[in-house]
C-alpha cells in the first residue's frame, strides 16, 4: 500500500513541476486559448496518474501473491523432498547394516561348515581316503550351494523391500516416467551386487 501512494504521490508531483514549468515558459505572450490548453494538460496529467496508480494497485498485488505462493510452494516441496532424502538414506542405511549383518553371518555359516566338514574327513580317513574325499567335496559343495542361496534370498529381500520403499515414496512425489527410469536405475545396481 505504501509503494501505491508513493507512487501516486510521485506522479502528483512531478505533474504539478510540469505545469509549473509549462505555466511559467511562457514569458510575456499569452496566448487567448492557454487556460483551455493548461485545462487539458492538467486533465491529461491527472488521467495518466489515475490509470498509472490504478494498474499499479491492481498489477502489482497478483503478482506479488503469485510469486509468494509459488516461492511457498516451492520451499515446501524442497522440505518434503529433504524429508523424504533423510528417510531413504535412513533405511539404506539400515538395509546396509542388515546387508553387513548378514554377510559376516553368512560367513560364521561358511567358516562353521567348513569347520564340520574337516572333522569329518578326519574321522572318515581312518576309514578309508576315498570316502573322505567324497565327503569333503559334497560339504564344500553344500556350502557354497548354502552361501550363494542365502546371499540370492537376502539380496532378493533387501531388494524387495527397497523397492516397496522407494514404490511408496515415488508414488507421491514422482511422475510415472521418473518412476519407471528411477527402478530400471536401482535394479542394474543390484544386479551390479551380485
Amino acid at each position: 500500500m505504501k509503494r501505491n501512494v508513493t507512487a501516486i504521490v510521485t506522479v502528483l508531483a512531478v505533474t504539478g513541476l510540469a505545469t509549473a514549468a509549462w505555466a511559467s515558459g511562457g514569458g510575456g505572450e499569452h496566448h487567448a486559448d492557454s487556460g483551455a490548453l493548461l485545462k487539458d494538460f492538467l486533465y491529461r496529467c491527472l488521467n495518466f496518474g489515475v490509470t498509472f496508480g490504478l494498474l499499479a494497485y491492481f498489477v502489482t498485488k497478483p503478482i506479488r501473491k503469485g510469486l509468494a505462493g509459488r516461492r511457498e510452494g516451492i520451499e515446501k516441496s524442497l522440505q518434503e523432498a529433504k524429508v523424504a532424502q533423510q528417510a531413504a538414506e535412513a533405511k539404506f542405511a539400515e538395509y546396509d547394516q542388515k546387508l553387513a549383518k548378514a554377510s559376516s553371518e553368512i560367513d560364521d555359516i561358511y567358516a562353521s561348515i567348513k569347520r564340520e566338514g574337516e572333522l569329518e574327513r578326519d574321522r572318515i580317513l581312518a576309514e578309508a581316503k576315498e570316502t573322505a574325499k567324497k565327503i569333503e567335496a559334497e560339504a564344500q559343495q553344500a556350502a557354497a550351494l548354502e552361501v550363494s542361496k542365502a546371499s540370492g534370498e537376502l539380496r532378493q529381500e533387501a531388494a524387495r523391500l527397497a523397492i516397496e520403499i522407494a514404490r511408496e515414496i515415488l508414488n507421491k512425489k514422482i511422475t510415472e516416467q521418473d518412476q519407471t527410469r528411477l527402478v530400471d536405475e536401482y535394479m542394474q545396481k543390484v544386479g551390479e551386487l551380485h
